[in-house]
């Protein structure tokens, strides 16, 4: 309803009484020693005088919620107080009438001050009574407590809290003001708003929630006598504790016997109400992180929590954001998609259980968005109980030994897979030589660029002389493959499906590490060690990084998915973000929630390097060629256009896998936070691997959503700079060496002799024949004499640019 219009002689008189007799009459309801004094009257006198023209009102703190992607399904609580304001209509009747039974039986008569009642408690507490008795109205209490919200320091909520005739004078001209500027049902509505509930219930709308697991509008005559009784003293009238559930009785039958004597309900209904067993149906909110909704979400929770803490527009401190976060009172849509964050979750643990010291991590990232999908790990987000630990013993020696250190599994909030608070990342192996991939064709070297790569590579970086990396005798850094059969000419689709090391770092060499290091920060890959960073801080260090291109430096699940991502988007890179909508207690949405997103590399560059990363995964398109794959079962899991990578470490001390449809981009990563050196070598394909928890997120992220292929690549950049091979069929080799060396190319002697009719020696042709890209190898192949061939051509060789035929699924380097 509205407020009801005051007259001037009302208002005046308001203020009178108010100054008349607040400091003898409220002195003596509080103090009634001093009553006749005139130390009160002085006292309430100069109060009046200092009071502010306007009580301001702060926005009582908010519990914030936070849902799932689909809008609907709880994830967590975050809170200071659990509150969350609601209107007066969507409060049941009767629990307005509990109030004023219980609190104020003349609120509706009143103007803010019940001078009635101040001189009954006068009258009362000079008499010398044993039970001695206030005068505060519900509108000064909601005074009360709204200044206790509003202050800016801890002194001024004492302030508003202690027993002084200040403060009983304070509240009763704030009082007037109210009710001057709000209706009575205004001032009802705050006040079941700001009011303490206890067990962490502030406001209506959480005491419902948490003592009968119900809205407000729902609550019953006896539940309703029940919560205003608590509001006097909700410690003493606790019903969850043993010693206040009696109370909490007697006080609810004192309230329903109010709600008759006013007239709120029958004699009948009291008795009818009184006679209910008071059962307490609900539990305090949870809060945090540590209380999510499904126990396995606390990972991505905490991710979400550390995100909100970086952003500038929610305050200029950590302490600003966190406070807002919680206070705020924000219904925040998160990107978490339950169904591959329960794929997720599933997979893990079915690879390893939470007991083991290898963590088997897994993120996903949605391309073109950002969005990050899920986060899952093997391991309990919570803190282990010092007094209680379950946490096993460290997994490295020395910190087992020496210092007696418990290791962080099962339990653990260490933000494993976006890194933090020292998780600076894991090595990802050969996933990395998709960085190289990029950097190369943006320097435009196309897919069919050949290289010949040999057993061993000596490359022209600079490592420690006579170490393992190195060549005997020397300090070039050597790299070899896994297997001796990956030597021999390979393109970048053969190169990258068997991840052939000395593919991958001449390629590098010629493109320039630092070129490489800058696609892999563009496409999102965060340095966080020290020696990674010191390595990409400048061109000059960053060309001497050898090995980057076999994964050396430290990245988390997180950025390796949203690079992967990078590239499905078709070079689109967009920052992740934990969130797709956040809406403020005003019903307003803000921006901060959109999408971050800028173009990186070119939409070519992204589909050819896509056009790679197909075959390491068993899928092709129209324009690849690829030959061998690292984990070639993926693509008929997944059931869908699928492109993605492995990678494994010297000693196999880290295993990776990214597998990627148009839809989701998945990194899993399983390695030993605790212990990098760790002396157990991670695996791939089998159960316990890191591939089954990456593709199997990957299948059921995809479960009823649309097949959508990658668009191939076309054009130069497939193909490059075509040129024709010369005919050197019968020729001595030495004349065909400088013949193909003339013509711009590569040349390579094959060891291996064919049949051919040319002369046992010279050579039989090349391979490729007729064509081959500008600067490619080619490879000249030599004649047995016995036979065979056709005379004319270069001899049998391949089809231009393709790669080698056979290949092996053998883990990567």
């Amino acid at each position: 309803m509205r407020k009801r219009d005051h007259n001037l002689l009302t208002n005046a008189a308001s203020l009178l009484i108010c100054g008349l007799l607040a400091g003898v009459v409220v002195a003596a309801a509080a103090f009634p020693a001093v009553a006749m004094s005139g130390l009160a009257a002085k006292a309430g006198a100069e109060t009046l005088g200092k009071l502010p023209p306007d009580l301001t009102v702060k926005r009582a703190p908010q519990i914030s919620y936070l849902l799932a992607s689909d809008g609907k399904t709880p994830l967590a609580t975050m809170y200071d107080e659990n509150r969350r304001d609601v209107k007066l209509k969507d409060i049941a009747p009767v629990m307005r009438q509990a109030i004023v039974a219980a609190e104020d039986h003349d609120f509706y008569k009143h103007n803010g001050v019940d001078f009635k009642g101040v001189a009954r408690a006068f009258v009362n507490n000079s008499s010398g009574a044993a039970s001695q008795q206030g005068a505060s109205t519900l509108t000064m209490q909601y005074v009360r407590l709204a200044i206790a919200y509003s202050a800016s320091h801890p002194a001024d909520v004492v302030a508003a809290t202690e027993d002084t005739t200040a403060r009983k004078v304070r509240e009763m001209q704030y009082a007037v003001q109210v009710e001057k500027k709000f209706s009575k049902d205004e001032i009802m509505e705050r006040y079941l708003n700001i009011a303490a509930f206890g067990n962490g219930a502030y406001g209506i709308f959480a005491a419902s929630q948490v003592y009968f697991n119900k809205t407000p509008a729902k609550l019953t005559i006896d539940e309703a006598a029940m919560l205003a009784g608590m509001v006097k003293a909700p410690t003493s009238f606790d019903p969850t504790t043993k010693s206040g559930y009696p109370l909490a009785v007697e006080r609810r039958n004192y309230v329903i016997n109010n709600m008759v004597e006013i007239g709120a309900i029958t004699k009948e209904e009291g008795e009818k109400a009184k006679a209910v067993k008071l059962t307490v149906k609900g539990k305090r909110a949870p809060n945090g992180c540590v209380q999510t909704r499904d126990a396995q979400w606390g990972f991505f929770c905490d991710y979400f929590y550390r995100w909100w803490l970086q952003q500038e527009e929610f305050g200029a401190t950590t302490y600003d954001r966190e406070r807002r976060l919680k206070s705020g009172g924000y219904n925040i849509v998160t990107t978490l998609d339950v169904q591959a964050q329960r794929g997720a979750d599933k997979a893990v643990r079915k690879a390893k259980s939470v007991n083991s010291k290898e963590a088997a991590m897994v993120a996903v990232v949605e391309p073109g968005s950002g969005r990050v999908r899920a986060l899952s790990v093997n391991r309990n987000f919570k803190l282990d109980d010092p007094n209680k630990p379950q946490n096993k013993p460290h997994s490295d020696p020395v910190q087992r030994n020496k210092n007696k250190k418990r290791g962080n599994y099962p339990n653990t909030v260490n933000p494993l897979l976006s890194g933090g608070d020292g998780i600076t990342g894991y090595q990802a192996g050969s996933t990395f030589k998709i960085f190289t991939i990029v950097a190369a064709l943006e320097k435009g070297v196309p897919l069919q660029y050949t290289i010949n790569s040999p057993k061993q590579f000596k490359s022209e970086y600079i490592v420690e002389r006579n170490s393992p990396a190195a060549c005997p005798g020397t300090n070039n850094y050597c790299p070899t493959n896994s297997v001796e059969s990956m030597a021999g000419p390979h393109n970048m689709w053969s190169a990258f499906g068997r991840s052939v090391n000395t593919f991958f770092v001449p390629l590098q060499q010629q493109v320039g590490a630092k070129n490489v290091v800058k696609a892999a920060q563009k496409l999102g890959i965060t340095f966080r060690a020290s020696n990674d960073a010191t390595f990409a801080a400048t061109d000059q260090a960053a060309n001497q990084w050898g090995a980057f291109t076999l994964g050396v430096s430290q990245t988390t699940p997180l950025d390796l998915a949203n690079a992967y991502a990078t590239l499905a988007a078709d070079g689109k890179y967009c920052e992740p973000i934990p969130v797709q909508k956040i809406t403020g207690p005003d019903g307003k949405t803000l921006d901060i929630a959109n999408p971050r997103c800028e173009q990186r590399i070119s939409t070519e560059v992204a589909r050819a390097a896509v056009d790679a990363a197909r075959c390491p995964v068993g899928d092709r398109s129209s324009t690849s060629r690829c030959a061998g794959a690292t984990a070639g079962n993926v693509k008929g899991i997944v059931d869908a256009p699928v492109a993605g990578k492995s990678g494994t470490t010297d000693s196999e001390k880290t295993a990776s896998l990214v597998a990627m449809t148009k839809q989701y981009a998945v990194a899993g990563i399983m390695a030993d936070p605790d212990w990098p050196q760790t002396n157990v070598k991670m695996k791939h394909n089998q159960k316990d691997g890191i591939n089954p928890p990456v593709y199997e997120t990957l299948r059921d992220a995809m479960k009823g959503k649309e097949r959508i292929n990658f668009t191939p690549p076309s054009g130069k950049i497939v193909t490059g700079d075509q040129r024709s091979i010369p005919r050197v069929r019968c020729e001595s080799v030495d004349t065909a060496r400088n013949r193909l060396k003339g013509a711009g190319f590569e040349v390579v002697v094959s060891d291996i002799k064919i049949s051919s009719s040319c002369p046992a020696g010279s050579v039989a042709g090349t391979s490729p024949d007729g064509r081959t890209i500008k600067g490619g190898v080619v490879t000249i192949q030599i004649s047995d004499g016995n036979g065979g061939g056709t005379p004319g051509d270069n001899g049998g060789g391949t089809q231009p640019g393709a790669p080698p035929r056979g290949g092996t699924d053998r883990p990567n380097r």
